[in-house]
């Protein structure tokens, strides 16, 4: 099997403080499909070894964080602070990324959360991919309808601050999925045209 013919490598690499972000993470991978892979950070900021390879090796990485005091978590900075090691080797150059994020308010300045992934990216000279599907912004609008929070950047969920993850918006979630979707599918062709001779 040559690499054309391989599944698109995605890396979704996240951390969840109280569970919702996980489904998050968990419904990118389904949407990413056969070669998603799903690297939590641990509540001290760190991922697992041998998790560097991984991404060093992916297609599309997906970062994901809650929505803390107005930004990703301390634990998502601390990631993104150690990535200063791929980046200096330029491990990630030319990449495809993406994010998402999740936080208890309607607002609650999750787009300042998805403009520090767009960044973070853009310092790895990534390449981003937006959310293609119109807001959900009509009277007739319900809570469970897709990109409801109006999102183009990528996106974001709603989730009360005393509800469970069991109890997040199907639409939030489906969202997720078909950007997983659209992330693997964009780097998939991002990498078919870089095989092909000029």
């Amino acid at each position: 099997m040559n690499a054309a013919t391989l599944p698109v490598q995605t890396v979704i690499v996240y951390h969840s403080g109280f569970g919702h972000t996980t489904r998050m993470a968990a419904a990118v991978a389904d949407g990413a499909g056969t070669g998603a892979v799903l690297v939590a950070i641990d509540p001290e900021g760190n991922i697992a070894d041998d998790a560097w390879p991984s991404l060093a090796g992916a297609d599309a990485i997906v970062f994901g964080s809650p929505t803390y005091m107005g930004g990703p978590s301390w634990q998502f900075k601390k990631f993104a602070d150690a990535s200063s090691r791929p980046w200096f080797a330029g491990t990630w150059h030319n990449k495809i990324f993406g994010g998402f994020t999740n936080s208890a308010s309607i607002n609650g300045d999750k787009l300042n959360t998805l403009e520090y992934f767009v960044l973070l990216s853009g310092q790895h000279a990534g390449i981003w991919v937006g959310l293609d599907i119109k807001p959900a912004n009509v009277k007739a609008s319900k809570r469970d309808d897709l990109n409801r929070m109006g999102a183009y950047i990528a996106p974001m969920a709603q989730t009360p601050a005393d509800a469970s993850p069991e109890e997040m918006s199907p639409g939030d979630l489906e969202t997720a999925r078909l950007y997983g979707a659209r992330v693997a599918l964009i780097a998939g062709q991002f990498r078919a045209g870089k095989s092909q001779p000029l």
